[in-house]
């Protein structure tokens, strides 16, 4: 249903005349600003030429100026082949907005499935949450989304000998989620470390090696005996490589067959400068501050180090967790960093929210936090087009004078607040319990507990 109204949302700026390339008449770009039913779909078949679009990165290149030519789009490569497929049987921007909508419904289903297995109930705050309304359609997103929530459900519900062969599946599927869009590559070292500690059943033998031992003395030395016994580097590392190679092997044919046209779509994003449709904290934030080519090189250097900062913050946090009993929290040290990425990163387009929902339902923080970051998130996704619309029809725009411009902030600072807030909170949240998982366990482990410690 909610993806029904997604669809019908952005519907309503296709057509309903078209011009002979197959884009939308009636001034298509008020309209989608005036009325927020702006996509990336739809816009991109008009600047990339959709129509006339051959196999993805084939031909092709960036220039000088960062403009992008050829069959070259500016995104991973899965995505390039999922647009060249919503291309291939229709000749207009509405045509492609339908064909993509297909093809990714089934994605946002999945997902929604996956995390009903997970999480049961909570698994609403996915399908009925405002995001998928405003953003299932918007890009391409749900498609790498599907494979982050996949590799969870693969290591806590599947029924497998070992930990090691559901790491190894999940990590297949991060690696051709980052093939995407690169942003589930980063949960494979969450993974790694819990398959490193041992996952669940790690930290059930370190729990019994504390009770079992006379003294706190003894229990400690114990329970860090059994602990560095269990340390399984070689899964560890062969979940790393796994998701490296998986992203290799998928990237690779492409850079084969043209090499200028693949290397484009990460030189494009490199490129991209923080201006007003980042959306992002620093354009708002330190921006106003110094001139522009002193702020691009500035964020340059600090977005990609405070943001691997923030991922090494959460693996710490995770590792003693561990630490002191508990399994390592992989699901919810990727959230954190999730988290982190999100608030430091030089884009925050509104469809990420999609990237951290899931993890707002598999991850049991308050409830107040959930209702929180959807009104922050819903007041930038409509507020942001709406102030469009009033700057490109010379309607007054400042805060002061706009409810617009207001909601903006809101959205921009709200949703930064609410990211530390949410980092803290995943964190904290590090014992929590799947309903109804068990462990992947070895042969000779016959605890018969149904439920475990994530």
């Amino acid at each position: 249903m909610t993806m029904l109204l997604g669809y019908a949302n952005k519907a309503r700026c296709t057509g309903p005349e078209f011009d002979e390339s197959g884009v939308s008449r009636s001034d298509v770009s008020a309209r989608s600003s005036r009325y927020v039913c702006y996509s990336d779909l739809q816009y991109l078949w008009n600047a990339r030429e959709l129509d006339e679009m051959g196999f993805p990165y084939a031909t092709g290149g960036i220039t000088d100026d960062g403009e992008l030519y050829g069959s070259v789009v500016e995104y991973p490569v899965l995505i390039g082949v999922l647009v060249w497929l919503g291309s291939l049987f229709v000749r207009t921007d509405a045509g492609f907005l339908a064909a993509s909508a297909l093809l990714f419904a089934p994605f946002g289903l999945l997902t929604a499935w996956w995390l009903g297995r997970l999480s049961r109930w909570r698994a609403l705050w996915w399908a009925l949450g405002p995001p998928l309304v405003l953003y299932s359609f918007h890009n391409w997103d749900l498609a790498a989304v599907v494979c982050s929530v996949g590799a969870i459900y693969a290591v806590h519900r599947y029924r497998a000998t070992g930990l090691r062969r559901p790491a190894l599946l999940a990590a297949v599927l991060l690696g051709i989620g980052a093939a995407c869009k690169l942003y589930p590559a980063m949960f494979a070292l969450p993974l790694a470390l819990y398959v490193l500690t041992g996952g669940a059943a790690g930290a059930r033998d370190a729990a019994g090696a504390r009770d079992a031992a006379d003294g706190r003395v003894a229990a400690v030395a114990r329970d860090s005996e059994v602990r560095r016994g269990r340390f399984d580097i070689g899964g560890a590392f062969g979940v790393l490589g796994t998701a490296l190679g998986t992203f290799v092997l998928v990237n690779l044919p492409f850079a084969v067959i043209g090499f200028e046209g693949w290397a484009a779509s990460f030189r494009f994003q490199l490129r991209r400068s923080v201006d007003l449709t980042t959306n992002s904290v620093w354009y708002w934030g330190l921006r106003p501050l110094m001139a522009e080519d002193r702020f691009e090189a500035l964020v340059g250097v600090l977005s990609p180090l405070l943001v691997l900062t923030s991922f090494a913050l959460a693996c710490t946090v995770g590792m003693r967790h561990w630490s002191r009993g508990g399994a390592f929290p992989w699901v919810a040290v990727s959230a954190a960093m999730l988290c982190g990425f999100l608030l430091l990163h030089k884009v925050h387009s509104p469809q990420f929210a999609l990237w951290l929902l899931p993890f707002l339902v598999l991850v049991p923080v308050r409830t107040g936090w959930v209702i929180a970051y959807l009104l922050a998130d819903a007041a930038m996704g409509i507020g942001f087009f709406r102030w469009m619309y009033l700057i490109n029809t010379d309607q007054p725009f400042a805060v002061y004078e706009s409810f617009a411009a207001q909601a903006v902030m809101i959205g921009v600072w709200g949703r930064a607040a609410l990211l530390v807030g949410l980092f803290v909170a995943f964190l904290g949240a590090s014992g929590f319990r799947f309903p109804g998982s068990s462990p992947p366990r070895a042969a000779a482990d016959r605890d018969p507990r149904p439920a475990f410690a994530e």
